[in-house]
């Protein structure tokens, strides 16, 4: 669990000790097929880790129609606004796969950011990244047509996801039809 966590990017800026202290204040949770970690309107109160398995992070529309927005597999964290920002969550959160999961609380957190401004910047770089993301799907879903966007979605989990085999990168996503476009 310690190695896939060092990788995260709350990790990248502070020492050994002070990450060995901070990841001892994260709890391991687990997550089978199907759970909802959290809904969108739930009240934001820790940031998760993936240690093992894969989370997808989407929106529901009025209709009941859902929005896709990324997939989180190990070394990745979701759920890092609500500490910044205590309102409701802007998507939910479900398993995929059976996951295990590093959780740490928003109250266990502030305080580490107080004292360590270089985990600050570290989740800064964290939300510009999906920021730089949200941007790059915008921009597709205003300029390419479906089958591109399909054909860039599975090129992005090929990249995080994908195994190499003597056909070529077998990728699996544990995605619905539906859930990929």
């Amino acid at each position: 669990m310690d190695d896939v966590l060092s990788r995260l990017p709350l990790f990248a800026a502070i020492d050994d000790d002070a990450g060995a202290a901070l990841r001892g204040a994260m709890k391991r949770e687990q997550f089978a097929r199907g759970h909802v970690g959290f809904d969108e309107g739930d009240q934001g109160d820790k940031l998760y880790a993936v240690i093992e398995g894969k989370i997808k992070i989407s929106r529901t529309a009025a209709d009941g129609r859902e929005s896709l927005q990324t997939v989180c597999g190990p070394g990745e964290m979701f759920g890092e606004l609500s500490l910044f920002d205590p309102r409701p969550r802007t998507a939910g959160a479900i398993a995929i796969t059976d996951s295990v999961l590093a959780s740490l609380a928003h109250e266990a957190l502030r305080p580490w950011i107080i004292q360590h401004a270089d985990v600050a910047v570290q989740l800064l770089q964290a939300l510009v990244q999906r920021l730089r993301r949200t941007n790059d799907v915008m921009a597709d879903l205003v300029f390419s047509d479906v089958p591109s966007r399909v054909a860039k979605a599975l090129l992005g989990l090929a990249e995080r996801f994908g195994q190499p085999s003597p056909e070529g990168i077998h990728v699996v996503h544990d995605l619905t039809q539906e859930e990929l476009a």
